[in-house]
C-alpha cells in the first residue's frame, strides 16, 4: 500500500503523477540549480523509473542521495525531510510554523506560492549559460582573426559548426537577454559565412547567408551587425556582376543610418566601387570623399584593417577600394599615386590578399597608360599569384584574370607568355578551378 507522503500530495497536484511528466521536471530543475549554484555536476542528474517509483510510492528508508535531495528542495520547496514525511499534507507548513498565533487565511481561489515559484523557475529556465556564450563568441573572434592567413576553406567547417550551435540553443529555452546575445551571435556566424562564400565564388549561399543574417540582427536591434551584412551582400552583388544592384543594395542600407560607422564601408566597398563599374564618375568622388569624412568623424585607425572583421573600416583599406573604383575608371595616374602613398600601410599588413590586390590594381593600371609598362605589370601580377599562394579566393581570381585579358595585344612578349603560364598553374588548384566554373 502506497504510504501518502507530502512528495506524493504535490505531485499529485502538479499533475506529475507519470515517470515521463516528473523527470523533464526534475531534469529542468536540475540544469535551473546548477546554474544557479554554479555546481555543473548537478545539470546531468536524471531519474530511473524505480528511482521515481519508489520515491512516489514512499517506499524509501532512509532519504536519497544529497545532489538528489537538493534538486526536489529546488524543484518542490520544501526540505526533503519533510517531502518524505507522511505526517505533513499540502498547504501545511513545518510544526513551528504552524504554531503561529494569527496564521493568514486561505481563499480557495488563491495560487499556492509554490506553484507561482515553481512557474517562474519555468519562465527563468535556460538552456544556455554565459560560458556557452563566451565561448560562442570567443570562436567567431578566433575565425575572424585567423581568417586573412588560413582562408575560407579552412574556416568555414569552424563557422558553420558555430552557427548550427546557435541555432541549436535557439530552439530551446532562454530568458529574454540570454537569447538576445544568441540572436547576435547567430546573425555574426552567417555573415561571415556569407562573407566566405562570395570569396569562394558562391554568389547564391552568400545571399542567403547575408539574408539571414540581416533579418537576425534587425529583429534584436543590432544595427551594426544589420549594415554589415547589408555591406556583405553588396560585396557578392559586385562579384556577381551585379553592379547596379550592388549599389543599391548598399545605398538603400546607407539611409537607415548615414552618419553610422558602418557607413564607410557601405560607401567605400559597396557604392564607389560600382558605381565606377557603370562610369559614373561623380558618384565615385562623392562616395570615397563621404567615406573619408566619416573616417575622420569616427576617428577610425589608420591600418588595413582584416577584410572580415566587424570592426569599422580602417582608412588605409578604404583608400585600397577608391584605388579600385579609380582603375575601372582609367584614373590612371591616379591610381599609381596613391598606391604609392598606401605601399607602407599594405606592405606592413598581414593580408596577403590586400597585398596581391593592391598590386593587380597598379599593374592593370600600367597597362592603361599611355605608354604601357608591361614588365612591370606582368611582374606584379606574378608577385600577386604567389602572394594569393594556395587560398585563393574570387577577388583575386577576378582581378588576376582580367588582368591577362588586358594584356592580350602584347602576348607575344615573353613577360606576358609568363605571366599566363604562371596564372594558368595558378588556377588549376581545385579552389581556382571551382571559382572559374562559377564565373563562366
Amino acid at each position: 500500500m502506497p504510504r501518502t507522503s507530502l512528495l506524493r500530495q504535490l505531485l499529485q497536484q502538479r499533475h506529475l503523477t507519470t515517470y515521463e511528466a516528473f523527470s523533464a521536471q526534475y531534469e529542468r530543475a536540475a540544469a535551473r540549480l546548477a546554474e544557479l549554484d554554479r555546481d555543473r555536476r548537478l545539470a546531468s542528474l536524471q531519474v530511473s523509473p524505480r528511482q521515481f517509483d519508489r520515491w512516489y510510492g514512499g517506499e524509501l528508508l532512509t532519504l536519497p542521495r544529497p545532489d538528489a535531495c537538493r534538486v526536489l528542495e529546488h524543484m518542490l520547496g520544501r526540505a526533503a525531510s519533510e517531502l518524505f514525511s507522511t505526517e505533513h499534507t499540502v498547504g501545511e507548513q513545518p510544526r513551528a510554523r504552524r504554531q503561529a498565533p494569527h496564521p493568514c487565511p486561505s481563499r480557495e481561489d488563491d495560487e499556492h506560492p509554490l506553484d507561482i515559484v515553481a512557474r517562474t523557475g519555468q519562465l527563468m529556465a535556460s538552456n544556455t549559460d554565459d560560458g556557452t556564450l563566451a565561448f560562442l563568441d570567443s570562436s567567431l573572434e578566433r575565425i575572424t582573426s585567423h581568417y586573412e592567413q588560413d582562408g575560407p576553406y579552412t574556416l568555414r567547417p569552424q563557422a558553420r559548426q558555430a552557427r548550427q550551435l546557435a541555432h541549436t540553443l535557439l530552439d530551446g529555452r532562454q530568458p529574454p537577454r540570454v537569447r538576445r546575445e544568441l540572436f547576435r551571435l547567430a546573425a555574426r556566424a552567417s555573415g561571415l559565412l556569407g562573407y566566405m562564400a562570395v570569396n569562394m565564388g558562391d554568389f547564391a549561399l552568400s545571399e542567403a547567408y547575408c539574408a539571414e543574417a540581416r533579418d537576425l540582427s534587425r529583429e534584436v536591434g543590432d544595427l551594426d551587425i544589420e549594415l554589415w551584412a547589408c555591406g556583405t551582400f553588396s560585396f557578392s552583388l559586385y562579384y556577381a556582376g551585379r553592379y547596379g544592384e550592388a549599389d543599391a543594395c548598399a545605398a538603400a542600407a546607407g539611409e537607415r543610418a548615414p552618419q553610422h560607422v558602418q557607413a564607410i564601408r557601405l560607401l567605400a566597398n559597396g557604392r564607389a566601387r560600382a558605381l565606377a563599374k557603370t562610369r559614373d564618375r561623380h558618384g565615385v568622388e562623392r562616395a570615397v570623399g563621404q567615406a573619408l569624412s566619416l573616417s575622420d568623424l569616427h576617428e577610425v585607425p589608420d591600418e588595413l584593417t582584416s577584410c572580415i572583421s566587424f570592426e569599422p573600416y580602417g582608412r588605409a583599406r578604404t583608400l585600397a577600394n577608391a584605388i579600385t573604383s579609380h582603375v575601372a575608371l582609367r584614373d590612371t595616374s591616379q591610381v599609381l599615386r596613391a598606391a604609392e602613398d598606401l605601399d607602407d600601410p599594405v606592405e606592413h599588413s598581414s593580408s596577403s590578399w590586400s597585398r596581391s590586390l593592391v598590386r593587380l590594381d597598379v599593374a592593370t593600371a600600367l597597362l592603361q597608360q599611355v605608354s604601357p609598362d608591361i614588365d612591370h605589370a606582368m611582374t606584379l601580377g606574378r608577385e600577386a599569384l604567389r602572394l594569393c599562394g594556395n587560398t585563393p579566393i574570387s577577388s583575386v581570381y577576378q582581378r588576376s584574370r582580367d588582368l591577362l585579358e588586358q594584356a592580350g595585344p602584347w602576348r607575344d612578349q615573353s613577360a606576358v607568355r609568363d605571366y599566363g603560364e604562371e596564372f594558368r598553374t595558378w588556377i588549376s588548384q581545385p579552389a581556382a578551378l571551382a571559382m572559374a566554373a562559377s564565373a563562366s
